[in-house]
């Protein structure tokens, strides 16, 4: 299971012209799926993102989580990050899970997040528009 998370100021998800996710000051998770995931690895990860230390303490360093500053958590479904990029130039997706392993993983990642963090989410499948202030810039590859 991989994450892609940013630190951001405001971040939004929109499908068909209707905002279905929208954060304030937190993180920006873009979840990808592996055929070899299963809920183990989507509890680690989790608890992963909510402790991994990307947010500024009294002295400016990064040294508080997600459940520090209780910020908020948007997570967006992309099956790209799955993506095997090492050879030629079209992206190779033999490692990712199929989709109703990969949309059952992420709906249960969004709940149990939704049980520690204010979370909201995008729609699996969809065809997003996603928007964001990355604060920094803040950028991590989280992978378990």
């Amino acid at each position: 299971m991989i994450a892609l998370i940013q630190r951001v100021s405001q971040a939004q998800v929109v499908v068909e012209g209707k905002t279905v996710g929208a954060v304030g000051h937190g993180i920006l998770l873009l979840l990808g799926v592996q055929k070899d995931d299963d809920s183990d690895k989507a509890k680690k990860l989790l608890d992963k993102v909510l402790s991994y230390r990307i947010f500024s303490d009294d002295e400016g360093r990064m040294n508080r989580s997600l459940r520090d500053i209780n910020g908020e958590l948007l997570v967006v479904s992309q099956f790209t990050l799955a993506a095997d990029t090492r050879k030629g130039t079209r992206p190779g997706f033999s490692k990712g899970a199929a989709p109703a392993l990969a949309e059952a993983l992420y709906d249960e990642f969004v709940e149990l997040a939704k049980h520690e963090v204010s979370t909201a989410s995008g729609c699996f499948g969809a065809d997003m528009k996603v928007s964001l202030t990355n604060d920094g810039p803040v950028t991590f590859w989280l992978e378990v």
